[in-house]
Parts: structure tokens; C-alpha cells; sequence
């Protein structure tokens, strides 16, 4: 689907990565960004975020445009794929670089863990010490294997009111210290890649999982140090868990989109499910647009929602029976 976009028009993006198939998790939260735009009559812009090299699977681009198909979702602009053209991140770092805002860093995971001075809260995100601030200069940029670039974090806070979560105040330096906008690969992160293709795009609200709450105060001051204006609107929704509360994956079986439509469940079944988890009442099967007109924010639950093994036995009570 393609339309020209007016003046002033809202924009929003759907952007899954290709690193795993799109569970039901991933579902929830695409088709209430959807919902969300054609209830309100944003533009939709469909980006494949592919730049995560080692963790990329064969052919899960392609699977995951045509599952959010069969899911009953569309877009106006779309697909792009970052990997086709890395010039507008390289851009960004050069101008970071001139600026003197990003230093090249040399430091390994395990010298920057044995660097910590108290347990961190995420094993993912380890708080960087500055080991290598001192190499900050106005520098050009160029891509290596020997070293990543950190963004220099000011000590300061970044306060933001969320659509759905509500007011927010990060100090980024505290959080994670100069966090990483190249990778050793040669490849923007993601911190930065998304600040430059939601720019480019003209995105002005972004919708997306509570696990990315803590990355929009980094997003916040890329916008700012690129001088690329005021930041999107952010909306970030409660994830879903498994019952053992934790966030849903594998350990919790399979709850990929692809197995249950193998296994013969219909889209609208899933969609049903999708509803009463997002306070739409009792489920049934129900249509994407019929979601998208019933929809209402003011209705989502604050809690995660979980998938329980009742839910999964729901979902496969609906495939057609033979004979």
C-alpha cells in the first residue's frame, strides 16, 4: 500500500529484526503500533533493521513482511532494509567525529566487566568505565576491527514524558557510561542506526516494547548532538512473559507466529488472544481491522501479559478439523 503523505502527518514504523523468527510477543506489539496508526491515520513505514550481523537468520527478513501479512497488517512506505545503504550512518559518525563527541575504544567485554565496581542490574548492558575517553579528539571517522566508537555521556539526566509509561528521568552516564554507536564490525549500533533511519523517515511517534524504555535517553541525545531536531513521541508497552514471569523465549516452548500458522491455527485466532490481553474483553477470533477499530489505549493493562499453556491450547483449539 502506498499514498502520498500530508503535511504534517503523523509517522510510525514497524521494524522487525532478522535475528529470529516473530513470536507472539512481537505480534502484540506490531499490531498495536498498527492499530494505533490506522485508527489515527499515521503513515506506516516498514524497515528491516538488519544490522545485527552475527545473529541474523537465513531468510527471517522475508518471513517476517510476510507474516505481518498474514497477520492482516500494511504499510504506506516499504521494506528497507538498513544494510542497503550504510552511507547516512557513516555520515553521522563523521559528523559525531568532527564534533568530538565519539572516541574510538579498544576495550574487550571482559576488561570492561572486570572494570565494574558493583554488580550491574543488566547482564546485557555493562556500565562503561571511560578507559579510553582520553583518546577524544575532533578525529575523522573510519571503520575497524581494532576498535568500536563511544559516544561521550555528559553527567546529566534526560527526562521525557512516555505516552503509556509515563514521566521518565535517566542519567545515561550512571546507567551505562559512553555507550557504543560503531561496532568493531565496521557497523553503526543500534542506538545510532535507529536515530538516523527514524530521522530520515520522518517518524514522529515510536512504538515498541518496555525492554527499550532505557535506550530512549540515548536516542534522545543523538538527536540532539546530530542537530536533527525534537526526538519522536515514545510509547512503550509491557512486554509478554512466560508463567514462570520472565520475558517470553524459547525456554517457555514455541510461541513463533510461523509454527502455529504450520501448525493450521488462523490469524484471527491469534489476533483474539492478542485482544484480551490488551483489555479488549473476552477473546475471540477477530480480524486485524476489526482490532484496529476496536482498539483503545486507554484500555491497555499496565502488567505484562503472560502466555500461559491455556492460552497455546486456546490458540490450537481453533485449527480446522479434517473431515
Amino acid at each position: 500500500m502506498t499514498t502520498e503523505p500530508q503535511r504534517h502527518q503523523r509517522i510510525t514504523r514497524l521494524a522487525p529484526s532478522p535475528t529470529g523468527a516473530l513470536h507472539l510477543g512481537n505480534a502484540r506489539t506490531f499490531l498495536i503500533n498498527w492499530a494505533m496508526a490506522r485508527r489515527n491515520h499515521w503513515r506506516v513505514v516498514l524497515r528491516i533493521e538488519d544490522l545485527d550481523g552475527p545473529r541474523l537468520k537465513n531468510d527471517a527478513d522475508r518471513l517476517a513482511i510476510d507474516l505481518l501479512g498474514w497477520l492482516g497488517m500494511d504499510w504506506d512506505d516499504g521494506p528497507t532494509w538498513q544494510k542497503a545503504d550504510l552511507s547516512p550512518y557513516h555520515a553521522a559518525l563523521q559528523r559525531l567525529a568532527e564534533a568530538g563527541q565519539i572516541y574510538p575504544c579498544t576495550c574487550t567485554r571482559k576488561e570492561i566487566e572486570r572494570a565494574q565496581s558493583a554488580p550491574h542490574g543488566n547482564e546485557h548492558e555493562l556500565r562503561y568505565p571511560g578507559t579510553c575517553r582520553e583518546k577524544l579528539s575532533a578525529v575523522n571517522y573510519q571503520p575497524s576491527a581494532d576498535h568500536a566508537w563511544r559516544f561521550v555521556v555528559p553527567e546529566e539526566s534526560v527526562s521525557f514524558a512516555d505516552c503509556f509509561a509515563g514521566p521518565q528521568t535517566i542519567n545515561v552516564q550512571q546507567q551505562v557510561g559512553d555507550f557504543v554507536v560503531a561496532t568493531k564490525a565496521g557497523l553503526p549500533a543500534y542506538q545510532l542506526a535507529v536515530v538516523v533511519d527514524d530521522a530520515a523517515s520522518g517518524v514522529t511517534d515510536v512504538v515498541r516494547g518496555d525492554d527499550l524504555l532505557r535506550s530512549t535517553a540515548r536516542q534522545m541525545m543523538l538527536y540532539r548532538a546530530l542537530g536533527l531536531g525534537n526526538a519522536p513521541r515514545y510509547h512503550h508497552l509491557p512486554l509478554v512473559l512466560g508463567p514462570d514471569g520472565r520475558r517470553l523465549a524459547k525456554r517457555h516452548g514455541d510461541s513463533r507466529i510461523d509454527t502455529y500458522r504450520r501448525a493450521g491455527v488462523p490469524a484471527q485466532r491469534l489476533i483474539g488472544l492478542i485482544a484480551e490481553w490488551c483489555g479488549m474483553g473476552e477473546r475471540r477470533a477477530m480480524e486485524a481491522a476489526e482490532f484496529a477499530e476496536q482498539f483503545n489505549p486507554a484500555k491497555l493493562p499496565h502488567r505484562p501479559a503472560t502466555l500461559s499453556e491455556q492460552d497455546d491450547a486456546w490458540l490450537r483449539d481453533g485449527r480446522p478439523r479434517a473431515g
